[in-house]
């Protein structure tokens, strides 16, 4: 596979490009709701049956109801392009992909032979015209970097997200896998390439308006974060520090664990092994064999760890770390040729 085909550096967006959406609503959670989820889970095909059942109930009902316009799904682009409807969504075979603060995703294979990812929202309580209002900001976002939202439907008790399904994408599995041998082999190039690309897809998002932002890259979540309403531009950075870290060193951050898998808290790790000098102890040992590149590792390492800076007023812009990642990236180049 090349990692270097523009979908490859799409690996932080996919399936989150609606807490941009949530963060322009800034809805207030009871303390309760706010307490972070992010982990992935596989269910059975009858709770799958059951949920997507319990979706397609509701819509029905309320669409059966409707005076207005709530029960049709909106497509972004050409309209001609989509070659499946609600009904057709709602019959496909789905498994769950993840559940988050914000709702379930599904992956959808229907009749005709479309996969699609659905994003089920919970607890969203605002008007019609809001939803619609943010949802459009989130519809016209178009950029290499980022999985476009490809269609929505809205009524008063179910909202759902359409995305394309992208295969293989997660950094994740390509990172560690479920056993070593499921790893797949990342040179520092590749790492390099991952990291501008989602560099990029957040700076293209900062830029949009000032109060979009990411709010959950990867799932690492800054320190100063303790509502998820309460994303802001400078947690994203930190977020994205964690991405770095993890992408130098192979290691899993603590916070995506699930159930007994051994993780490390990266920033406080990387932290404690560089506080006297830098050292290659840090580096994934598949990294330690581009040894005319350790210089430029270091560099990517001293930036990521200013991402990560407890403080948030001292982390860099998504403009600084941009600059700084492209002039990383063409070095790594150079390394290849």
């Amino acid at each position: 596979m090349d990692f270097r085909h523009p979908h490859s550096q799409r690996l932080t967006f996919y399936l989150f490009i609606f807490l941009c959406f949530f963060s322009l609503l800034r809805r207030k959670k009871s303390s309760r709701d706010s307490m972070p989820v992010d982990i992935a889970s596989v269910k059975g095909p009858l709770e799958v049956e059951l949920a997507i059942g319990e979706a397609k109930d509701e819509i029905n009902n309320h669409g059966r109801n409707s005076t207005n316009n709530n029960s049709k799904m909106v497509v972004f682009g050409n309209a001609s392009s989509n070659n499946f409807n609600l009904e057709d969504l709602l019959a496909a075979q789905a498994e769950v992909m993840g559940k988050g603060s914000f709702g379930t995703s599904y992956k959808a294979v229907l009749d005709v032979g479309t996969v699609a990812v659905v994003k089920r929202l919970k607890d969203v309580r605002v008007s019609e015209s809001e939803f619609r209002e943010k949802i459009e900001i989130v519809g016209s976002m178009e950029h290499e970097n980022i999985v476009p939202l490809r269609a929505y439907y809205f009524n008063r008790d179910e909202k759902l997200l359409i995305y394309d399904y992208m295969p293989m994408l997660s950094l994740s599995a390509l990172l560690h896998g479920d056993t070593v041998s499921d790893r797949t082999t990342l040179n520092w190039n590749t790492r390099c390439g991952i990291a501008r690309g989602a560099a990029r897809g957040i700076e293209y998002l900062h830029s949009r308006a000032n109060s979009v932002s990411h709010g959950n890259i990867n799932g690492y979540r800054a320190p100063e974060v303790t509502d998820p309403q309460g994303v802001s531009k400078k947690a994203d950075i930190y977020s994205f520090g964690v991405l770095l870290l993890e992408l130098l060193t192979g290691k899993v951050p603590i916070c995506t664990l699930l159930n007994d898998e051994d993780g490390v808290d990266l920033v406080r790790w990387v932290k404690s092994v560089t506080r006297e000098e830098w050292t290659s102890e840090v580096f994934d040992l598949e990294l330690l064999r581009y040894q005319n590149a350790e210089e430029d590792m270091v560099k990517l390492l001293q930036l990521a760890l200013s991402c990560a800076a407890e403080d948030p007023d001292t982390r860099p812009s998504i403009s600084e770390v941009v600059w700084k990642i492209d002039e990383l990236y063409q070095s790594s180049l150079q390394e290849e040729l």
